[in-house]
């Protein structure tokens, strides 16, 4: 198994006592009041009046800043002080913010991830079970009647949707402007496929960074449509079309270029499908490819990332594509990649690590 050096370090060796590991068990145990109790201390703003604080505060300082009920201010301090995320003075009985709390509260990634798992998953986690032995995503019910989440987004609410989205696009976003100079600067891109494309973000970007660049994107027909009608009147959407597909069939065929294209495109697209359906997805655009053309396959590959938090992150939400999602894909490491590459008929010319959020790009040609 492939494990960047942080991985190694934690996960080949105990580095815990029988006490500390004892208080891990009990934080997995009540994990769910826990995850409730600091998303009310961020929600609330208390996290953020004992920040700002000079000396800290006291618990009726804190009740009358936020007009809370002095029982529910006690319940969050107290609980708080366990959980981690502050720190009281037993001489004054003055509250500060913690390191962890700092994080909780200022950590963009921490946030996009609290709204995610708060608005989109919580819910659908008590379903696991059911999804893991079913290969379907129980989860997702509540919501509605769609087999996968990406048929429903245009029909969630739009709580629910901000927070899909918003954590989509953090960690994509983030990754685009190095993209951008490997997809165009290290080779003449004219024509791209932009291979589940969502909502244009990555297609606007193409045709902004390169005056010659024509996208197409790949996605199901309502999301095309969304896709539309968020690239229109702006700069370079005249350079932007569309094509309606189901990926997972593997009878509809990716479209054809006379001589192209030069670049196909799938960025955090390929996590949301199952290695069969990838191979599938991947063998259906060798066959649009000519020899020139090259893939791109960004993906935040969990046993590549430089920081071990970020690999937690990383095999967690893959437990949302079990419940929520599609119930059979997960966010893959680079040997199941490489598996689905060249099962696909292709080959991996070189890889591109630590983008952004810890992205890396997989750049595979024709055998």
């Amino acid at each position: 198994m492939h494990l960047s050096e942080s991985l190694k370090k934690a996960y080949t060796d105990e580095h815990l006592s029988a006490r500390e590991a004892q208080r891990q068990a009990e934080y997995i145990a009540w994990g769910p009041v826990i995850f409730e109790a600091s998303r009310l201390m961020v929600k609330w703003g208390i996290l953020e009046l004992l920040r700002d604080s000079d000396n800290g505060l006291t618990r009726q300082e804190v009740v009358e800043k936020t007009h809370l009920s002095d029982y529910a201010v006690k319940c969050l301090l107290e609980a708080s002080l366990s959980i981690g995320t502050v720190l009281v003075d037993p001489e004054t009985d003055r509250f500060t913010i913690s390191k962890t709390g700092w994080f909780l509260l200022n950590d963009p990634a921490t946030r996009v991830n609290i709204d995610f798992n708060h608005d989109v998953n919580y819910e659908g986690w008590f379903h696991l079970e059911e999804s893991l032995k079913d290969g379907k995503p129980e989860g997702l019910k509540h919501f509605g009647p769609w087999p996968t989440i990406y048929e429903g987004l245009s029909s969630l609410p739009p709580q629910v949707q901000k927070s899909w989205f918003g954590f989509d696009h953090f960690y994509s976003d983030s990754s685009f402007p190095e993209a951008l100079k490997i997809v165009f600067d290290e080779h003449h891109v004219r024509t791209l496929y932009d291979v589940g494309g969502n909502t244009g973000k990555w297609a606007l970007r193409c045709v902004d960074y390169s005056s010659e660049a024509r996208v197409t994107v790949l996605d199901l027909p309502q999301q095309i449509a969304m896709m539309q009608a968020n690239v229109k009147g702006k700069k370079g959407a005249d350079r932007i079309s569309g094509y309606g597909i189901d990926l997972l069939d593997e009878q509809q065929a990716f479209p054809k270029m006379a001589e192209g294209p030069d670049a196909i495109w799938m960025s955090q697209f390929l996590d949301c499908f199952s290695m069969p359906q990838i191979i599938s997805i991947l063998r259906r655009a060798r066959e649009a490819m000519t020899a020139n053309t090259r893939i791109y396959i960004m993906e935040t590959l969990w046993d590549r990332q430089k920081y071990e938090p970020a690999t937690l992150c990383l095999t967690l939400t893959s437990l949302y594509f079990t419940a929520l999602a599609n119930g059979n894909s997960k966010m893959y490491n680079t040997g199941d990649m490489e598996h689905c590459i060249h099962a696909a008929g292709l080959e991996i010319e070189t890889i591109h690590d630590h983008l952004g959020q810890g992205h890396s790009i997989i750049v595979a040609n024709k055998k």
